[in-house]
């Protein structure tokens, strides 16, 4: 019987002439991208932007151009720039790299997952950076640590997958370092950003309000490979929670008013109960460290053990404040708290 029915049905379909269905994928149904959209190429003298909602993911492309102020107000894929001369340009948090190469007395801000220069010449950049930057066949290159704001910055870092915690600025890897020359060097800690990048003109471009002090920077600016102000520092953790990123604003907001005291860096980092048992003891409770990620930060100058604890405990508005986040209690351990803490994140990020 149920030979006879597959006979019939072959006889039915060699009956129907017309041609199979085209299965449609998900790609099929993407639109064509323009790709001069996402470029700033052969411009002299000019002031560009894109504003937010215009990059939108997409990869984009700046090269030779020469004297322009360019500013990408936008997330991306990746961004190249080439063979630009004494430019100006804001590139906006990039989920993947940031390659410059062959360009020359030119200052940029940066954020991204990655950055990486070759054949440069007389850059000055603010970066946020989640991984080592790398520089190679460069010269006369200096940093400093990124400071910029508008509305939309934070959430284009969280659709990038950037951290605003984890910005590796200072730590430059050289590929090719000279004997004979410095190839980079640190901006001023109190450098002016928009002495290098100037905002775009309010009137050419009304629909975007932009700030670059520090205060009100997405990024904490942290001293990074700096000396050290201070022989004492403390490490402050906070535990995840849906208030964990306003809690350290509010924390470093108080540290920077109250005090006279350096960030020197932070991290955020993604911990089970078991390893944060191993970094911070076994006696604090880690119930919620596997709710998201921690957030470290590490405070230095003279007496900062207590008065950051003081300052934690305000707070808390007296709450546990260990059930907020860990803390250094004394100077003598907190600089193994501080080890013990970065040395697990170098594990887990390298």
């Amino acid at each position: 019987m149920g030979c006879l029915q597959s006979s019939e049905a072959k006889s039915e379909g060699e009956n129907d002439t017309s041609e199979p269905k085209r299965k449609v994928y998900s790609w099929d149904k993407q639109e064509d991208v323009d790709a001069s959209e996402y470029m700033f190429e052969n411009q002299k003298n000019v002031i560009e932007a894109k504003m937010p909602g215009k990059i939108n993911g997409q990869q984009f492309v700046i090269q030779n151009c020469e004297d322009c102020q360019l500013y990408l107000f936008d997330y991306s894929a990746t961004v190249t720039v080439d063979d630009c001369v004494g430019c100006k340009i804001f590139i906006g948090p990039s989920k993947g790299s940031v390659y410059i190469r062959d360009c020359k007395d030119c200052s940029f801000i940066v954020s991204c997952q990655q950055f990486r220069t070759r054949d440069c010449k007389r850059l000055e950049v603010f970066l946020c950076c989640n991984t080592q930057p790398i520089i190679e066949s460069s010269t006369s290159m200096r940093f400093a640590c990124f400071q910029y704001n508008y509305p939309e910055l934070e959430g284009q870092f969280d659709s990038a997958g950037l951290s605003i915690f984890n910005n590796n600025w200072s730590s430059i890897h050289d590929f090719t370092p000279a004997t004979d020359i410095q190839t980079w060097s640190l901006l001023p800690h109190d450098s002016v950003v928009s002495a290098y990048v100037p905002f775009p003109p309010v009137d050419d471009f009304p629909d975007i309000e932009v700030s670059a002090d520090s205060d009100s920077s997405i990024v904490p600016l942290t001293s990074g490979c700096r000396r050290k102000q201070s022989d004492e520092s403390c490490l402050v953790v906070f535990y995840p929670g849906p208030d964990a990123r306003n809690n350290v604003k509010s924390y470093l907001r108080e540290v920077k008013l109250k005090t006279s005291y350096q960030l020197v860096q932070t991290k955020e980092v993604r911990m089970t109960i078991e390893e944060g048992q191993r970094v911070f003891g076994k006696d604090h409770d880690m119930t919620n460290i596997q709710k998201g990620a921690v957030i470290g930060l590490e405070i230095n100058g003279d007496d900062c053990v207590v008065v950051c604890n003081e300052m934690l405990s305000t707070l808390c508005e007296g709450k546990n404040k260990s059930e907020l986040a860990f803390i250094s209690t004394s100077k003598e351990t907190a600089a193994k708290n501080i080890d013990d803490f970065y040395n697990f994140v170098d594990m887990t990020m390298s």
